[in-house]
């Protein structure tokens, strides 16, 4: 519909007054922050520039993806201002810090690249001072013509006490204001503030005992991380749109649901620099993939020079930043070359590899570590790391689960059953699909388009598919809707598959946080878990946790339990039932583990069992219970697999507990004895806050509260009611009440679906 706009020529144009005599400066720059994509760029009919490059490069997934639309933007997408100066201009300024181990001090390397006008070099001074680490240094520089760098090193006063940066769950954030002077002898004085912050990165790959292949790991300011979030794509279609209220509300639900990172997906757009600042603040550690995703590239002599150019604006711009903490080439390129997805013929393979070395080692990879001595660099995502490196950049299985990260999407096996996931060093990518909530897409649809397999529902769903996929791994384990009302029948359906999402993804990131600390049949040792995707671009069926707009999906509540800095998690293998104690923390603790068996048909435990003086293990992921299914059921009377469920949590002194979590024996279709329930709220206010206090008549599996378009999110959601009565905290975002709540809430729970 909107297609013949990407099909015509464009010109924007604008007529302006210089606000100043531009004859007095011997230097006046147009400066254009983003053009999409190929312009021409005219002053009074003269040709100024060219543009080919929207980062400069396509922002490929303008152009559709399998999780949103076709709206191939062009056109000025950042600010266009001119600048004017004499003798010397700062064009970039970094900061990047290095921690010397055996002097146990930290140094700044203190980058400036100035464009110089004068036809002689510039002598002056500059000072760096950082007053609460009682560090000051000055240095004589010497600015030679044209653009050229100066590194100062600034080495941070011994006797201060320096807080490293760390990320969201493992300590704080904390970063020291710093002031840079540039006093030269000629031109104006220049005064740079910033935030500067201390912490190391490591990509570790080492021989691991017991098992072929590497690890494949993060090491933060020394101490091992397991690397908990999602994937992030753009925002919106139209950059433009994007404001740092939007970035900031995103953000902020990753690190609530106790995310500590996030992957920029190398199909979108490097993001704005409101975005790695938020990241900074609340520590959510990036990994930053190149834009080149899916597809071959060229390496002609102009398109590497592009691409040069690009590789080095953004790694000049962004690398100050202590949320970033790997560049990687290019998304699934190396996996497509190696899989053959383009369908190369045999006799031309070896020149689509020497373009792909090329382009992602011999340019990116070299500019890279030539602007960066900071952070780690892969080729790629998926890749075996060292071991691709070692094999000539490209591995013959990408996938290897012994080596690097993996991507892995199944939607035909049971995501119930854990064995069906790879037990991999680094799950970067892994999702399944589900529909945003009803007020989400009311917004953009008619009443004839409420229906699952209307023409609306169609058009919005771009992976194939995927409606079908979703309805299939629903019927494993819930009976589908049968409502002959068909509005009444599109909500069960959206719940539903809300419901799926969050059990599969639940089921599948559980098992990569409990592989963490064990080595089976040679694999294991799993640190990373990024499920696929964070956030939505448009309203329609995608993997996202965050709808269109910042709406949390029932998967992004599970998402704050299943990373949950303390969590037990169970599986069952060989009718045995294993519990597992997973934790973060930085220490050791001795908890008591509850274990609660419940019949469906009662809200009294059938019965109980605390085992005390558990030690559970800091960063680790350890056995801490086993027992045979049969035992289980004969020790609880009159439960079978299909009447009972267990439920489980770890529980310290002074309230600390971690969340409680459950193992469904059967499928909830073949569930015995539940029943539909009563449930009510009752809603009050409590400072910025409003408290729901819900009550239940019997067991209530995936109770859900939706307060339709108001905007906020609840303490908690999708959850398992054994108890009567249950207390759920709203925060919201925007300003409402207590009477608007009640007339928005609807509350659901599985039989509620008919």
């Amino acid at each position: 519909m909107y297609r013949w706009i990407s099909l015509d020529n464009w010109t924007y144009s604008r007529t302006f007054k210089t606000p100043f005599d531009v004859r007095k400066w011997q230097k006046v720059n147009l400066v254009f922050e983003g053009v999409d994509t190929v312009a021409q760029i005219l002053l009074n009919n003269v040709t100024l520039g060219r543009t080919d490059n929207m980062f400069n490069r396509y922002e490929q997934c303008s152009f559709s993806w399998d999780w949103g639309p076709s709206f191939p933007t062009q056109g000025i997408w950042k600010d266009v201002r001119i600048e004017a100066y004499n003798h010397y201009h700062l064009i970039y300024f970094s900061i990047t810090p290095f921690f010397v181990k055996n002097a146990q001090q930290w140094y700044l390397e203190v980058e400036s690249i100035f464009d110089v006008v004068s036809s002689k070099p510039i002598a002056g001074l500059v000072t760096v001072n950082i007053p609460k680490l009682q560090t000051q240094q000055t240095f004589n520089v010497k600015l030679q013509p044209g653009e050229g760098s100066i590194v100062l090193l600034v080495n941070i006063n011994k006797s201060a006490a320096v807080e490293a940066w760390w990320p969201n769950g493992h300590g704080k954030q904390t970063g020291y204001n710093m002031t840079t002077t540039f006093m030269m002898e000629a031109g104006c004085q220049i005064e740079k503030v910033s935030k500067v912050y201390f912490r190391t990165v490591e990509l570790v790959q080492e021989p691991i005992p017991g098992s072929p292949g590497l690890s494949f790991y993060f090491r933060i300011n020394g101490r091992p991380i397991f690397i908990k979030g999602s994937n992030w794509i753009p925002a919106d279609s139209f950059q433009d749109r994007v404001t740092y209220d939007t970035l900031r509300l995103l953000l902020k639900s990753a690190a609530d649901a106790n995310m500590n990172a996030l992957r920029v997906w190398g199909g979108g757009v490097y993001e704005q620099d409101e975005f790695y600042d938020i990241c900074d603040e609340i520590g959510i550690m990036i990994w930053q993939d190149f834009m080149f995703a899916c597809a071959l590239y060229p390496t002609n002599q102009n398109y590497l020079e592009s691409v040069r150019a690009e590789v080095s604006h953004q790694v000049r711009r962004l690398k100050s930043h202590p949320s970033i903490i790997l560049w990687s080439g290019n998304n699934e390129n190396e996996a497509a070359i190696a899989g053959n997805w383009f369908s190369i013929p045999a006799p031309d393979r070896g020149v689509y590899i020497k373009d792909y070395v090329t382009l992602y080692v011999k340019n990116i990879r070299e500019i890279v570590l030539s602007e960066d001595k900071s952070r780690p660099f892969v080729a790629s995502s998926p890749t075996n790391g060292l071991e691709s490196v070692k094999e000539g950049w490209l591995s013959q299985d990408p996938y290897d689960t012994h080596y690097g990260d993996t991507h892995f999407y199944d939607y035909n096996s049971d995501c119930w059953n854990w064995t069906v996931y790879p037990r991999t060093r680094f799950a970067s990518e892994y999702g399944f699909q589900s529909w945003p909530s009803f007020s989400t897409i009311e917004k953009v649809s008619s009443p004839e388009d409420w229906s699952y397999t209307s023409n609306f529902s169609l058009h919005r769903q771009h992976h194939e598919g995927g409606n079908i996929q979703m309805l299939q791994e629903i019927e494993r384990h819930f009976k589908l809707p049968q409502s002959p009302d068909p509005v009444k029948k599109f909500k069960d359906m959206i719940y539903l598959t809300q419901v799926m999402q969050a059990q599969c993804i639940k089921t599948e990131t559980e098992f990569y946080r409990f592989s963490q600390s064990e080595i089976i049949n040679g694999e294991g040792h799993t640190m990373g878990a990024l499920y696929w995707q964070l956030n939505d671009i448009w309203q329609a069926p995608s993997w996202a946790s965050l709808e269109y707009g910042g709406k949390w999906k029932l998967l992004h509540y599970f998402a704050q339990n299943f990373f949950a800095p303390l969590l037990p998690v169970a599986y069952e293998d060989k009718g045995m039932l294993h519990i597992y104690s997973v934790s973060d923390f930085h220490e050791d603790h001795k908890l008591t583990l509850r274990v609660v068996v419940h019949a469906w048909s009662s809200l009294e435990p059938v019965c109980i069992l605390a085992k005390e003086g558990v030690t559970v293990k800091a960063q680790s992921a350890l056995p801490i219970y086993k027992e045979s299914i049969s035992d289980l059921l004969e020790r609880c009377r009159n439960c079978t697999r299909k009447s009972c469920i267990v439920t489980f949590c770890l529980v310290g002194e002074d309230g600390f507990q971690s969340p409680t979590n459950y193992y469904f024996l059967s499928s909830l279709k073949d569930a015995v004895g539940l029943e539909k329930t009563q449930l009510s709220a009752s809603v009050s206010q409590q400072d910025d806050t409003y408290i729901f206090v819900l009550q239940t008549t019997a067991i209530a599996p995936f109770v859900t509260l939706d307060v339709g378009s108001i905007k906020g999110r609840f303490s908690d959601n999708g959850f398992l009611m054994t108890e009567k009565k249950k207390v759920v905290v709203f925060y919201p975002w925007e300003p409402t009440s207590v009477e608007e709540l009640e007339s928005s809430l609807t509350l659901t729970s599985l039989l509620d679906v008919v």
